[in-house]
This record gives C-alpha cells, sequence and structure tokens, in this order.
C-alpha cells in the first residue's frame, strides 16, 4: 500500500500477498488431485460399477457444480469480496474426505463431488480473480502461469502420492486422509492470512484507459459477450471448453484404460501425475511467454497439441509409450490454460473482469460434464480407445476455430497490430 493507503498494481509490490495466494491455490489442487488416481478404481473394484457412463457420474456431478458455481462466484466475489467467498469454498470442502471414506453406496461419492465442484468453483476462481487484482495490466500471463502452475502441480504430485499410498495401505480410507490435511490448512491460511484485493480492482477501474468495452454492463451483457458475441472472449471460453472435455475423459477413463492393459497401481498413479505435472511445471514458461509474444499463437497450438496427444494415447499400448504421450498433452495444456485466463483478463474491463472470469470458467468446467457424459456414452458403444479418438477430433476443431475467429489480446501486442 501506498502512503496515502491507494492499493497498488504489480508482482513485486504484492509479492507477500500474491505468494500467499499461490500456496491457498496450489492446497486447493491438491483437494482436486487426491481424486484423480483412487476414484476411477474406485469406481470399478469397489463399487462393481461396469458401464463407464455410470463410473463417470462423479466427474458429470463435479462439472456441472464447478462450473455453475464459477459463474457465480464472480459475481459473489464483485458483490461482497473475494476473501468471504474463498473462505466459502474452504467451508464447504470440509464433509469430503469423511463421505469418501465411509461412502456406502456411489451416491456418496456423487454427493462428495458436488462439494468438490462447489469448493473448486469458490476457491480456485476467486484465488484467480485475486491474483488478477493484484498483478496489474502488464503480467498477467506470468501471473497466471504462477497461478495454474502450483494448482496442476500439486494436483499432480497428490495423484502420484495417492496412487503410492492405495497400493500399501489400500483405496480407502488412508488416501483421503491426505485431503483433509489440505482442506484444514488451506481454510486455516485463507481465514488468517489472505486479505481482501477488490480495492485493487476498483482503483485499475478508475485509471483504466477507455477500450471497446465499457464498464457499465449488467451480467447479462457480459454473459452474452464472454459466451459468443465478442470474438476473443468467447474463443477462449469454446476452448476452454474442450480442453476441459479432455480432461474429464482422461481423469474418468485413462486409469481404467491403463488398468485393463495390466499396469499396476503405482504405474497408474504415475501416469495420472505425469500429465498435470508436465501441465503444471509448463505453465511456468507458457504464461510469460505469451506476456512476450502473444496469447493467440499458445492457444491454438496447445489445442493441437493436445489432439496430437490423444490420438498418440488412442494408438499406445505400454507405460512408455502412454507416458510420452503424456507429457504431450501436459505440454500442449499448459501452453492453453494461464493464455486463456491472460486473454480474458485483456478484453474485460476491470469493473467486470470477475464476472468474465467466472463465466469463462463457467463454459471451461462445463467441459468436465460434457467430457464425462461424451467419453461415458462413446466407450459404452464402442470402447475407451474410440471415446479418445472422438474427443480428439473435437479438439483438433477447438483449436482450428480459435485460429480462424480469435484476435490478439495482450494489450501491447493487439495495439502494435493495430497500428502497423
Amino acid at each position: 500500500m501506498t502512503t496515502t493507503g491507494a492499493p497498488r498494481l504489480g508482482l513485486a509490490v504484492n509479492a507477500a500477498q500474491f505468494t500467499l495466494l499461490v500456496v491457498v491455490n496450489a492446497l486447493v489442487g491438491g483437494v482436486l488431485g487426491s481424486e484423480r488416481t483412487v476414484l476411477p478404481l474406485l469406481a470399478d473394484r469397489e463399487f462393481g460399477l461396469g458401464a463407464y457412463t455410470a463410473g463417470l457420474t462423479y466427474i458429470l456431478a463435479f462439472g456441472v457444480s464447478k462450473a455453475a458455481t464459477n459463474f457465480f462466484a464472480g459475481t459473489l466475489s464483485d458483490r461482497y469480496g473475494r476473501k468471504p467467498v474463498l473462505l466459502a469454498g474452504w467451508a464447504v470442502a470440509i464433509p469430503i474426505p469423511a463421505m469418501l471414506i465411509w461412502a456406502p453406496n456411489w451416491g456418496w461419492i456423487v454427493a462428495a463431488n458436488v462439494l468438490l465442484g462447489i469448493n473448486q468453483g469458490l476457491a480456485w476462481s476467486t484465488t484467480v480473480i485475486m491474483k488478477i487484482d493484484l498483478a496489474g495490466p502488464h503480467r498477467r500471463g506470468l501471473a497466471m502461469g504462477l497461478n495454474e502452475a502450483a494448482g496442476y502441480i500439486a494436483v499432480a504430485a497428490t495423484a502420484m502420492a495417492t496412487g503410492a499410498l492405495a497400493a500399501q495401505y489400500g483405496l480407502r480410507p488412508v488416501p483421503f486422509l491426505l485431503t483433509a490435511a489440505y482442506i484444514a490448512l488451506g481454510l486455516g491460511l485463507s481465514a488468517v492470512f489472505v486479505r481482501e484485493t477488490r480495492g485493487h480492482a476498483r482503483h485499475e477501474a478508475a485509471t483504466h484507459t477507455a477500450g471497446p468495452h465499457s464498464g457499465q454492463l449488467s451480467t447479462g451483457q457480459v454473459f452474452a459477450l464472454a459466451s459468443w458475441r465478442e470474438p476473443a472472449l468467447s474463443s477462449a471460453s469454446q476452448a476452454g471448453m474442450v480442453n476441459n472435455l479432455n480432461d474429464g475423459l482422461a481423469w474418468g477413463l485413462f486409469p481404467i484404460l491403463f488398468a485393463t492393459a495390466g499396469l499396476s497401481l503405482t504405474q497408474i498413479g504415475a501416469l495420472a501425475a505425469l500429465y498435470p505435472a508436465v501441465w503444471g511445471l509448463g505453465q511456468l514458461a507458457t504464461g510469460p511467454a505469451s506476456d512476450r509474444y502473444g496469447r493467440k499463437p499458445f492457444i491454438v497450438a496447445g489445442m493441437l497439441a493436445q489432439a496430437a496427444a490423444l490420438a498418440l494415447i488412442a494408438l499406445a499400448d505400454g507405460f512408455a509409450a502412454w507416458a510420452g504421450a503424456a507429457v504431450l498433452l501436459g505440454a500442449g495444456t499448459a501452453a492453453v490454460y494461464p493464455t486463456l485466463l491472460a486473454s480474458i483478463s485483456d478484453v474485460a474491463h476491470p469493473a467486470w473482469r470477475a464476472r468474465a472470469v467466472g463465466v469463462y470458467r463457467l463454459w471451461r468446467d462445463g467441459g468436465f460434464a460434457a467430457g464425462a457424459l461424451l467419453a461415458g456414452i462413446v466407450a459404452d458403444l464402442a470402447g475407451i480407445r474410440a471415446a479418445i479418438w472422438v474427443v480428439a477430433a473435437l479438439t483438433a476443431a477447438s483449436g482450428m476455430l480459435a485460429w480462424a475467429r480469435m484476435y490478439e489480446t495482450h494489450p501491447r501486442l493487439s495495439k502494435d497490430s493495430n497500428t502497423s
């Protein structure tokens, strides 16, 4: 803060609070990662859900609840402040470990994932918004790279850890004790040390240079811009949705594919971790690189790389080949994930940026639900590999659509393009 009390924008002047939010988001990601190895196997081995569509109901429940919560997270954080929404997200997560540990039937697992979706929608969305508030207009790619890297490195590390714990102690209860620890630590840090950042957004709005969209927009107008009317915002929304559609496929069906090929729990955990590990670490490079070279090249190339990786997974049959494809899938996702968030922040006015992020994340995380339904139905009809091929084709089409419709959004690069 300055001596006059006015908020200051930038990563350096807000380093302590920004770093704390990175840690908090890592804990949010860890809660999500605790399910990625164990739940698909739990569905198959303990609850005997033979149909892929039935087994993927927990991802469907997660995707629907998270998508809807994302939308409200942006609106609520504008109305009531960021910190109360973050605390609400952690509070909702408290029952999740107990529900997963003692679930007597699959309905409990589905209900726990409804709560998980609300937790992720409120807590992850809010840490994104708070970091954008603090970072200011020039280093958003770096800010989002750090945010998403922390979250998905934690997803990867926890997926591997829970795979190892499950191999030694069983699928329940030990792996989910780690979930409980993450929730307790995240809630404590958020309650005691995290500070409100809405004032930073208001300060930026007061000094914002006029752009193509005014600061006085209703939530309905913001929804329309981010969903179909504004080329860059809506292109980001569709690419984000397809990105998470293929992530839902990876979460729900890859462990089963690997298990039917005879891989051990430890190998399955390693593969489940490898993809988000590359995804997480790669964002440390792609986020800041998009600040230098622009958002659009990373979005288009990342979607096409994901499509190629999915095709390789459908063709492969063995740990080494799947590991290579997982690395490519993670690299493609790393190119896309922080860049899409940065592009939304580039275009949206600070006065409605939180709502625009909420609408984008509504569509993006709706991809989990769409992926669970599509992958489950196709897998039941034609097998897991056929489902992977269908999603690979959709991912390639999404990349081509972004190439055709999206414009460069980085403030400096788009200005240079317009004046050249």
